[in-house]
């Protein structure tokens, strides 16, 4: 057998054992002869280069890392989902569908699939061939992850006879076994778990090595094909998913077609009982029309298809025993207490921990020490402590109370005004100084590899540093003889900190924590003032008026400048080779809601509290936490607080449901309100 034949043949089979174990869930080789071919079909690829091509099986692990993430403009949006959450909305929805079809709802077929809690992902190919990765982020611009995504083994890197533009889309995953195997390895090794399967999937996918990527178990499930060039001649997504399946690529085997409502809902309540006997972790379960023609008639809106639903699946609640209570101190100096509890599996994770938010939460729940209490994820994924359960004939503990001085630093704890929240006001407090670096190092600030929380306290307890400006002092001779850190590891970690040196002044705001000043108004701020030396020197009312920024954040601004200590930080970054400018060439967006004053209550898909008023305040608009006479709406999103919606109701003030928000950023109005 020539060269030539044997690399085609080794790809072949490798192809055919990655699909068996990948897709099929049925390995045909162990895991050591799968390696021991791949070594083999990258020894003749080096001693016969003519032979490499960029789509080879050889090509999954060991591709060059990316520096960053760039940007991707999708060229259909990755749209999200609305969302029903029981039965009779559900089949609400269904007869809504129908109505507008003219179908009669037990006539209409429907396809019931899992709703994967995964990462989202669109991979696009040309004439079969993979071309690029990007996940979904805000739905129109996505990250460029092709890299790391040519080393998750069941997607394939050739599409047999396809051809044109194509995008398959789906959800990263990591199986839950695989998920329990790499917990269990991280215990062997002393290292830190992995919170559930959805965080460690993408945080595998999104790393800078693509060969990180390579080493976790990850797995992409097909639930989509965009056909870009309209050459495809399928009637049904059915047909659609089938032809992608022949492709190679995982679908889900629970998916059904079922036809009328009745069946569609008994389908759907299935998930909610297997849930925990699938090989992945859901939250939801997705319906789809099947018809293609009627999903052209159903449309789209300014977020979603009509022709589409999620019902989510209801928290899953657990009860186990309090241990104890014990309070973490952040960057900011807020002091948050949390439970510590008997291991409990809830929605498929072990917790041991859960937020109790604040000292009023405590005290308004009455959860004590030894108590039994009902522990829940909220959105499966946040454990929370709700209530404790009542035990008759058992005696409790006496009430738990908030600490007074500071585990870290024993200052005194204050509450500042009327906030729920307690804070150490210590500014040399050591446990606020760990969290300030950590969070200047992480990846929405200066993204420092290899700099976590560990390393940090490990610099801070050996005095090697004492303020984020001291990290780009370091050099290899301070860090290597550092346990766990040999020669090698020194420099990858300096090389990483010098090498954040050039990060634009958005993320150095990001990262130096000032107050309410988050990535969206970062951004506007360098944007609007793109130098530190000037940001340092601009008025309040400079600031105030930038879009996106508002008083507030500006006052914020302006009272952080005029600390010394914050000063002369600015003045070391600078002196030690921080750029501290910011590339203006980019587009603003457009000023919908300039001069307006939006109030947000409740919760609004797809947005944090955070985030949403730093979306409005980058359309021009301002979103303060009361209701007035001057507010121009209040958006109402899930468990909306009374107080706003009864101020907006005797105003007059116009109230509207969370689902018109993008609608209010895009074009400054709505389309409907609420009574």
């Amino acid at each position: 057998m020539n060269p030539g034949e044997h690399v085609e043949r080794l790809r072949a089979e490798i192809t055919r054992h990655s699909e068996a174990y990948h897709v099929h869930d049925a390995p045909t080789i162990p895991d050591a002869d799968y390696d021991a071919l791949v070594r083999e079909l990258r020894s003749l690829e080096a001693e016969h280069p003519e032979l490499r091509t960029d789509d080879s099986v050889s090509e999954r692990v060991g591709a060059p890392a990316s520096a960053v993430f760039s940007p991707v403009v999708h060229a259909e949006a990755m749209l999200s989902l609305d969302n029903v959450f029981d039965v009779n909305e559900l089949r609400a929805w269904s007869e809504r569908v129908a109505k507008s079809v003219g179908v009669a709802s037990e006539e209409l077929v429907y396809v019931v699939e899992p709703k994967i809690d995964g990462l989202a992902l669109s991979v696009r190919y040309e004439d079969g061939r993979l071309v690029r990765a990007a996940t979904r982020g805000d739905g129109r611009v996505g990250e460029d992850v092709t890299d790391n995504v040519r080393q998750i083994k069941n997607v394939p890197v050739t599409l047999k006879g396809a051809s044109g533009h194509l995008e398959v889309r789906g959800e990263v995953f990591l199986p839950k076994a695989d998920f329990l195997d790499m917990n269990q390895r991280q215990r062997e090794l002393g290292l830190k778990e992995f919170a559930n399967p959805r965080n460690a999937a993408a945080g595998s996918l999104r790393q800078k090595d693509p060969g990180v990527t390579a080493s976790r178990p990850l797995s992409f499930l097909a639930y989509q094909l965009v056909d870009l060039d309209g050459s495809l001649d399928f009637t049904h997504y059915t047909q659609s998913m089938a032809q992608v399946a022949d492709w190679g690529f995982l679908t889900a085997p629970e998916t059904t077609t079922e036809v009328g409502t009745s069946a569609m809902v008994e389908r759907s309540d299935w998930f909610e009982v297997q849930r925990h006997e699938l090989r992945y972790q859901i939250d939801g379960v997705v319906v789809k029309v099947d018809d293609l023609h009627l999903r052209a008639q159903l449309g789209f809106t300014s977020r979603a298809p009509r022709w589409a639903i999620a019902r989510k699946l209801p928290p899953e609640e657990r009860t186990t025993r309090l241990l104890t209570i014990e309070v973490s101190v952040g960057r900011t100096g807020r002091v948050t207490p949390f439970a510590v509890l008997e291991p409990v599996v809830v929605a498929g994770s072990t917790v041991s921990m859960a937020t109790l938010h604040n000292q009023d939460q405590v005290k308004a729940k009455d959860v004590r020490p030894g108590d039994l209490v009902i522990v829940r994820k909220a959105g499966d994924v946040i454990p929370e402590v709700v209530a404790a359960v009542a035990e008759p004939g058992r005696r409790r503990k006496g009430p738990w109370t908030f600490p007074t001085t500071c585990p870290a630093c024993a200052s005194a704890l204050v509450r500042v005004g009327d906030e729920s929240d307690t804070y150490c006001v210590n500014p040399a407090c050591p446990a606020q100084l760990l969290q300030q670096i950590v969070h200047f190092a992480s990846r929405g600030a200066l993204d420092i590899e290899g700099l976590g929380e560990q390393r940090v306290a490990q610099l801070l307890s050996a005095g090697l540093i004492s303020d984020v400006a001291d990290l780009f002092t370091l050099g290899v001779d301070d860090l290597s003889n550092l346990e766990g850190l040999g020669q090698l590891s020194a420099t990858s970690l300096v090389r990483a900190i010098q090498g954040a040196k050039g990060m634009p002044l958005s993320r150095v705001l990001v990262g130096l924590g000032i107050r309410h000043v988050g990535p969206v108004a970062a951004r506007a701020l360098a944007l609007a003032v793109p130098s530190y030396q000037a940001l340092e020197a601009a008025s309040l009312d400079q600031l105030s008026a930038v879009a996106g920024v508002g008083p507030v954040i500006g006052a914020s601004v302006v009272e952080y400048f005029a600390d010394e200590e914050s000063r002369e930080r600015a003045r070391r970054l600078a002196a030690l080779g921080l750029s501290l400018t910011e590339d203006v060439t980019s587009s603003s967006l457009a000023q919908t809601l300039l001069g307006r004053a939006v109030v947000v209550t409740g919760a609004v898909e797809g947005f944090t509290r955070e985030s949403a008023e730093e979306t409005i305040g980058l359309r021009g608009g301002t979103s303060p936490g009361s209701v007035s006479k001057r507010t121009y709406c209040v958006v109402v999103g899930d468990a909306p607080g009374a107080s706003k919606v009864t101020k907006a109701t005797d105003l007059g003030v116009p109230m509207i449901p969370g689902t018109e928000f993008e609608n209010l950023l895009t074009t400054g109005t709505w389309r409907t309100t609420l009574n």
